[in-house]
């Protein structure tokens, strides 16, 4: 069994292009059918933009390949970084 904690210890790594995004933080639930729809990864913030919020990575949950003992792989092949969120 694979508890949400577990999940949150795992690196997010696109295996499209190599790149980490970073650790879950959040999971999107259908309480109704009781399944995970997408996993949350909240983006890096710029270093500069102190008070800014650089949006969230919404991961559908299709897209995980692989979980892994230290990272989750997920493939998304036509990914953009997230949009700043107000």
């Amino acid at each position: 069994m694979l508890k949400a904690s577990d999940l949150r210890q795992r690196e997010v790594i696109n295996i499209a292009d190599g790149k980490k995004l970073g650790f879950i933080s959040d999971l999107d639930i259908d309480v109704e059918e009781g399944r995970i729809r997408a996993v949350i990864v909240p983006a890096p913030t710029k270093i500069l933009s102190v008070f800014g919020k650089g949006g969230d990575y919404v991961i559908p949950w299709e897209k995980i390949k692989k979980i892994g003992n230290d990272v989750i792989l997920i493939e998304l092949s036509d990914f953009t970084e997230p949009k700043k969120g107000m």
